[in-house]
């Protein structure tokens, strides 16, 4: 069935200059790019993203770093989208990431990892829409 994804591309990899080649991989795996934004996460918009992740001990550092550069946000479309989206981006330790996945080729660490992908249809539905108001 077709679905909807976010995929968010973080602040260490738009200062790389990995946004057109983030963007070509999710095209070549069957994505359709819906909608486009160029951002800047400010604490409050960063902490009601990530409000899941409150308390733990990597928030702070989470909501700093998503505040410390542009983000481009992708909505993306495909038959299995979060899922597919899951398996392409690939697992945050970086002793698990497989090597083709974005974030073997971009990232830099556990927290600095490149991109952010929606975990299920319900968080892509919620993510979207803070992301997108009013588009989706």
């Amino acid at each position: 069935m077709t679905e909807q994804s976010l995929l968010l591309i973080k602040p260490d990899a738009v200062k790389k200059n990995h946004v057109g080649h983030i963007i070509t991989i999710t095209e070549q795996h069957g994505f359709t790019l819906k909608n486009i934004k160029v951002l800047q996460f400010d604490r409050k918009s960063a902490a009601e993203f990530y409000m899941m992740h409150e308390g733990k001990e990597f928030y702070e550092q989470l909501l700093d770093f998503m505040c410390s550069g542009t983000t481009v946000a992708l909505h993306l479309e495909r038959v299995d989208a979060v899922a597919k989206l899951l398996e392409l981006v690939g697992d945050t330790d970086p002793e698990k990431r497989s090597p083709n996945t974005i974030r073997a080729m971009f990232a830099d660490g556990v927290t600095k990892n490149a991109v952010h992908a929606s975990d299920s249809p319900l968080s892509a539905k919620r993510e979207l829409g803070l992301i997108f108001k009013g588009a989706f």
